[in-house]
């Protein structure tokens, strides 16, 4: 019998500026820059040793569940702006579930929406319907994303 193991997956965000909407998502998120490889200082140290012309160091980034759990998240510069809605967005689980009260869901929600716009991000709808409750706001480049 053959069991095919789990693929894991790299979540890539296209962006203008890959190192501040990586520092965003690593607030976002509770996640972290990723660190250069050992055994090299910083990623500009690493970057000169593979010969990467200094106009292209901050064309990517990176973040980095510190617990090793959640999947990487990759920023890579591209020319063009971004022009139409996401077809796939994060959703943030903050609120606790269905087995919450609704009540301490959206007080858990909106914090988090507040403590994100604040990072950078910003409001686009509250949605408060059939039992659920949402917030979708855009990180500092517009993608889209629900806080739940």
């Amino acid at each position: 019998m053959f069991l095919h193991m789990a693929t894991s997956v790299q979540v890539v965000f296209d962006c203008a500026d890959p190192p501040a909407v990586a520092r965003f998502w690593a607030e976002a998120l509770g996640y972290q820059v990723q660190p250069p490889p050992e055994p090299f200082e910083s990623w500009e140290d690493w970057l000169a040793e593979q010969g990467v012309p200094k106009e292209r160091w901050n064309d990517a980034s990176a973040v980095i569940d510190p617990d090793g759990n959640g999947p990487r998240i990759f920023f890579q510069r591209v020319p063009e702006p971004k022009t139409v809605k996401n077809r796939v967005h994060l959703d943030l689980n903050v609120g606790g579930g269905p087995s919450t009260p609704l009540i301490h869901r959206r007080t858990r929600v909106d914090n988090e929406a507040e403590r994100l716009a604040r990072a950078g991000a910003t409001f686009v709808r509250t949605v408060s319907e059939h039992g659920e409750y949402f917030v979708t706001m855009l990180d500092p480049e517009g993608n889209e994303f629900d806080i739940q």
